[in-house]
Formats: C-alpha cells, sequence, structure tokens
C-alpha cells in the first residue's frame, strides 16, 4: 500500500518536472489568482461591491441585447398571425354581405312585381307611408306584453296597423284612441303570427311565449329537421293581418336529452323600445279604364315590356348601389385594418416600455437592497448559510430582506 502511493506522488512529482518554467509560473499565478479573489471578496471591500455590480449589469445588458433577435421573429410570427386571422374574418364577412346584397335584391324585384300585378287585377294601388311614434306606456307583465304609442285615429292610425322597429316587425296595434294607440307586441301569448321560414320555404304560425323568443307551431312532423340556425323568419301575408315579407327574427335550436327544440329569437329586443314606426297605408282608386277598345289603347305585350324595362331599370340600379356599398366597405376595411396595425405597434411599445420599466425597477431594487444584506446573504465562512453570489437563491434572499428561510 506504502509502495503504491510512493509511485503516485513520483509521477506527479516526474509530469512537474517536464513542464516547462513557463507552465509552472502560469499554473501558480492562477492559483495566487483565486486565492487573492477568495480574499477579496470576504473582506466585502466597498470597491469590490462596485466591481460585482458592474459584472451584474454588463451580464444583464449582454443577454437583453442577444435576445433581441429571438423577440422580434415571436413578433413577427405573432403579427402574421394575427393578420392571417382577420383577414380570414374579413373574408366571410364579404361574402355573408354578398349573400346578403343577393337576397336584398331580389326582395325588391319581387316587391316591384307584386305591386305591378296588383295594379294590373285591382281597381287601386296601395302606397305606405312610416311615422315615427314614441312609446309612453310600457305594460311589462309575464302575460301582457303591450305599449301604448303617442300616435291614434289623427294620424290615420287604425287596427291592425303594423309597428316597426326599423326595418323588423314588432307588432300591431289592437285599439285605437284619438292621442294613442295600443300595441300588442310579438312576444305576448295572445299573438300569433303566420310566417315564412327561409330558405327552406316552410309555412308555419309563432307564438309569443312571454319572453324574448316565441314558439314555432302547426308545421308537419319531420319538417323541423330541415332548419338551422341560419334560417331567417318573415312574416307570411296570409291572412293579410300582417305585411308579407317583413323580417322577425332567426331559428334558435336548443338541445336537451337528445331532443332539438325550435324557437325564434326575435332580432328586437323589446324591453329596450323607446321608438317605433307605424305605417300608415294609404289606398288610390284608379281611373276606370272605358269599356270600348281604341287604336291607342296598350297592348297586352306592351304592358309585359314596359314591366320588363321597370325590371331592368331596377336591377341596374341595384348592381349601382351595390357597387358603390361595395367600394365603401373595402375602403373602411382597408382604414380599419391599417388602424389595427397602429393598435398592435403601439401596444407591442407599450408593453416594450413597461416590461423595461418593470426590469430596470426590479434591478434598481435589488441593487439597493445588495448593498444592506450582501453580508447576510452570502457564503463566506465553510459553515455558513448564505448562498453563493450570483445565484437564483442569493438573489431571492437579498429581494427577502436577508431573509433566508422564506
Amino acid at each position: 500500500m506504502a509502495s503504491s502511493r510512493d509511485d503516485f506522488i513520483i509521477a506527479i512529482r516526474s509530469a512537474f518536472l517536464k513542464k516547462s518554467t513557463q507552465q509552472k509560473f502560469s499554473l501558480l499565478t492562477l492559483v495566487f489568482f483565486s486565492i487573492f479573489i477568495i480574499v477579496l471578496s470576504n473582506l466585502d471591500l466597498k470597491a469590490v461591491r462596485y466591481l460585482k455590480i458592474g459584472i451584474n449589469e454588463l451580464v444583464y445588458r449582454s443577454s437583453f441585447v442577444v435576445s433581441i433577435p429571438e423577440n422580434f421573429i415571436k413578433n413577427t410570427y405573432k403579427d402574421i398571425k394575427d393578420y392571417t386571422t382577420y383577414f380570414r374574418e374579413y373574408r366571410n364577412i364579404k361574402e355573408e354581405l354578398s349573400e346578403f346584397k343577393s337576397k336584398d335584391i331580389s326582395s325588391e324585384i319581387t316587391q316591384y312585381e307584386n305591386k305591378e300585378l296588383k295594379e294590373l287585377i285591382n281597381d287601386y294601388v296601395s302606397s305606405s307611408n312610416k311615422i315615427l311614434a314614441k312609446i309612453i306606456v310600457d305594460h311589462d307583465s309575464p302575460f301582457l306584453k303591450s305599449i301604448i304609442i303617442n300616435k291614434g285615429s289623427k294620424d290615420n292610425i287604425k287596427i291592425g296597423t303594423n309597428i316597426y322597429d326599423q326595418s323588423y316587425l314588432v307588432g300591431r296595434v289592437i285599439e285605437v284612441n284619438y292621442k294613442t294607440s295600443r300595441v300588442l307586441l310579438l312576444s305576448d301569448l295572445n299573438s300569433n303570427v303566420p310566417v315564412t321560414i327561409a330558405p327552406e320555404n316552410i309555412q308555419a304560425i309563432i307564438t309569443g311565449s312571454g319572453d324574448d323568443y316565441a314558439d314555432i307551431k302547426y308545421i308537419k312532423q319531420g319538417i323541423s329537421d330541415q332548419f338551422s340556425e341560419e334560417s331567417i323568419v318573415y312574416s307570411s301575408g296570409t291572412g293579410a293581418i300582417f305585411k308579407s315579407g317583413i323580417p322577425i327574427g332567426k331559428i334558435k335550436i336548443v338541445e336537451n336529452d337528445q331532443i332539438k327544440k325550435f324557437y325564434v329569437d326575435f332580432y328586437s329586443d323589446f324591453s329596450q323600445l323607446k321608438y317605433v314606426f307605424a305605417e300608415i297605408i294609404t289606398k288610390t282608386e284608379l281611373e276606370k279604364a272605358d269599356q270600348q277598345i281604341t287604336d291607342n289603347q296598350q297592348e297586352p305585350i306592351d304592358a309585359k315590356l314596359k314591366l320588363l324595362e321597370d325590371e331592368l331599370a331596377i336591377i341596374e340600379q341595384s348592381n349601382m348601389k351595390f357597387k358603390d356599398e361595395n367600394e365603401k366597405l373595402k375602403s373602411q376595411v382597408n382604414y380599419l385594418n391599417n388602424k389595427i396595425i397602429s393598435f398592435q405597434n403601439e401596444t407591442e411599445i407599450q408593453k416594450e416600455t413597461i416590461k423595461q420599466f418593470n426590469i430596470d425597477t426590479e434591478e434598481l431594487e435589488f441593487l439597493r437592497l445588495n448593498l444592506i444584506y450582501s453580508q447576510k446573504c452570502q457564503s463566506r465562512k465553510l459553515f455558513n448559510t448564505g448562498f453563493k453570489v450570483g445565484t437564483p437563491e442569493y438573489k431571492k434572499c437579498i429581494m427577502n430582506k436577508g431573509k433566508i428561510n422564506d
């Protein structure tokens, strides 16, 4: 055992003897320099503390500069992802707008054809005019859903007059006085409205539930499976109580225990109504045609040509209106996109400023506390419970004001 130990010492001594004088000097220099650094750190001199602070500041600034490209790549990826999401939503909204515009054009053409046909088969022409009315009394109870407006018989209001919230049907007049009228809302339990459900073209009757929705009744079994949440409910005009083609609401599907129930979700919130529109319909009698046929009397084919020309004019006018609105929407979307980008840039700048401020504040607080509690937190002796300078535990101890066990 002793011989093996002597061999090990001889091997180390021979290794040192083989080294050059310069290498021996370098090794001894590093050893003495290390001992010198350890002694200085234990002495806790003011210059040594400032040197440590300067080294920490240099390391922190260097790491911040190195992390700039990585943060730039992350932010760029996030911006591209947000822009892709906004563009996808814009494209979906544009497609929905096109569908609504096409439906609106078809509705205008149908209404115009209906008016022209009525002129041909009847002896009068009906025209409507909406007047603004203010709600002065609101009977809001679980059973009675009605309102009183400040328009009456002196304003040509009659029983059955349709009442609108903008373009949406909300009820009809059931009682008329000279200056006021009572309106029965669609949500009332006594309200029954014949409707058409589009695009399935299903006829039904909706009944008020006393709440902000209506029940669908009197439809054949199995037809309700064709409904979707995109289905729109219009008044059908059956029974000549309500005008046809007035939007009321959308289909709402509720599933309970694998059973689907269908309701109508009104477009208008009846509890928030302050003003409504009453539609005044007037009839103008046409001049009766002579029984004798004269040379200058219009032939049936001429009447058809006139209808076609009027229809073409409506289509062209609708197309021009659609183009103008499309251009306005494009410019508005571009403006909104620019504002979104501007807001995002401002938000990122503010986030960086706040982040830098928080980091600087925390670093200053650490430096201030380090000057006070560094002796309590750092390890200087062999059996001291402190921590090594620069470690997370040391920083935590400093921030806890020298409390090691917290």
